[in-house]
C-alpha cells in the first residue's frame, strides 16, 4: 500500500495531519509458508518523487504504464530487521471510474480501481514469488478517519462472476452503513443484497471480527494474518452466492487507535526517517 498522508501515523497526527506529502509511506506485508514480513517506515517529503504515473517514497516506487502497475519494494522491516526486496506486477482485468462515498458526509471515499485483476509477486527477500487474484483501490478522506467512524469490518473475495466486496461502517453518529458490491470485469458494478451478519472469534488482541455469509455455521476466522490492538487481518472462509470462499478480511476499531496508549506503540511499528 502507498500513504501519502499516512492515515494511521502518530507523527502525522501530531503535526495536525497538515502537509500529508511530509508523511509517505510504503506497506508491505509476506505471508508465506515460513515467511511473515512487515514494513511501514514513514519519509518526509525530500524522500518523495511523484507524478500522475509514479510514486517514488525513498528505495521503493509505483509505477503504471497504462496497462500494468508495477512496485519495486526495498524496505526494512522495525524492531529486528530484516530486508524485504522484490517486485509485485498488478495487470488489471478491467478498470473502474466508480469512486463512491463512505459517509454521509462526503468526506471519505473509496475508489476499487482494479477490482478484479492479475497478479505476479517476485522476492529475492526473502525469495519468494506468488501469481494469482488481485486488487487495487483507492482511499482518501477530508478528515481524519477517526473522527468520522467508530469501527469498520471489510472483505473481498473471488465469487462466480468476479470479486465481491462487503463494508459495514458505524459512524461517529452511530448510524451503520453497509455495502454489498459484485465487480464483473465484463458487465461491470452491481449492488447485491447484503447476507446476513456473522460475528467472528476475536482476536489475540480482543478485537472483535463481524462479517457477512450465507451460511453463519460454516463462515470461520482460517488464519489472522495481522493482529494488533485496533487491527485485524484475517483469511475467513464464508459462503457468497451459493459458493464456498475464501475472503481477505479487515476489522479496524477507531475507538482503540485513539487511545493514547495505542498511539505511544505505533512508533515501534512504523519508524520514521527523513531519507
Amino acid at each position: 500500500m502507498g500513504f501519502v498522508g499516512s492515515v494511521f501515523s502518530p507523527y502525522y497526527k501530531i503535526a495536525g495531519r497538515g502537509r500529508p506529502e511530509n508523511h509517505v509511506a510504503i506497506n508491505v506485508a509476506l505471508y508465506g509458508r515460513g515467511v511473515r514480513r512487515w514494513a511501514m517506515t514513514e519519509r518526509g517529503e525530500g524522500a518523495v518523487s511523484r507524478s500522475a504515473s509514479h510514486l517514488q517514497v525513498g528505495p521503493s516506487a509505483m509505477h503504471w504504464d497504462g496497462n500494468c502497475l508495477t512496485i519495486e519494494i526495498d524496505e526494512v522491516t522495525p524492531l529486528l530487521p530484516k530486508r524485504v526486496r522484490g517486485t509485485v506486477k498488478l495487470h488489471p482485468q478491467a478498470l473502474l471510474n466508480h469512486p463512491m462515498p463512505l459517509d454521509r458526509h462526503g468526506r471519505h471515499c473509496w475508489w476499487p480501481i482494479a477490482p478484479c485483476a492479475r497478479v505476479e509477486a517476485a522476492f529475492t527477500a526473502p525469495d519468494l514469488s506468488w501469481r494469482g487474484h488481485g486488487y487495487l483501490d483507492f482511499n482518501t478522506g477530508a478528515e481524519p478517519l477517526e473522527d468520522s467512524f467508530s469501527r469498520w469490518n471489510w472483505s473481498r473475495a473471488s465469487v462466480p462472476g468476479g470479486t465481491a466486496v462487503l463494508y459495514d461502517l458505524t459512524d461517529r453518529e452511530g448510524e451503520d452503513v453497509s455495502l454489498a458490491i459484485l465487480f464483473d470485469p465484463k458487465s461491470g458494478v452491481t449492488d447485491f443484497a447484503p447476507p446476513p451478519k456473522t460475528t467472528l472469534i476475536t482476536s489475540v488482541w480482543r478485537m472483535a471480527r463481524v462479517t457477512r455469509s450465507e451460511d453463519r455455521d460454516r463462515t470461520v476466522v482460517l488464519k489472522t494474518l495481522e493482529d494488533s490492538p485496533f487491527y485485524a487481518r484475517s483469511l475467513v472462509k464464508a459462503t457468497l452466492f451459493g459458493e464456498k470462499t475464501v475472503a481477505m478480511h479487515e476489522s479496524l476499531d477507531l475507538d482503540r487507535f485513539r487511545n493514547p496508549v495505542v498511539q505511544s506503540m505505533l512508533p515501534y511499528r512504523m519508524p520514521r526517517r527523513f531519507f
